[in-house]
């Protein structure tokens, strides 16, 4: 699986707002931490909502009569892949 690398940019004063809460070491490796760990749980929480959002079409779709993949990467393999299947930015625009 690819491995996407985003970039955050912080003003001094935002970094320093952060470091007033955050435990912000000389190499920002706490920061770096913490930034990591706030994408991780946005994504668990978006897999989550899109887990019960999908297995509820699913099951009431009677033109689907597979299983259900019971592993993440499988299962989103499978919603993506449907003719009805929209991003959050395809919703928004239709």
């Amino acid at each position: 699986m690819a491995t996407h690398t985003k970039t955050v940019s912080l003003t001094d004063l935002q970094q320093k707002i952060l470091s007033n809460d955050l435990y912000n070491d000389t190499d920002n490796a706490g920061l770096d931490s913490w930034i990591q760990d706030a994408v991780d749980g946005k994504i668990n929480n978006a897999w989550k909502r899109m887990q019960q959002e999908w297995t509820a079409k699913l099951m009431d779709d009677d033109s689907f009569t597979d299983s259900i993949p019971s592993n993440q990467a499988d299962f989103v393999a499978l919603v993506t892949a449907r003719s009805d299947y929209k991003n959050r930015k395809q919703k928004d625009d239709a």
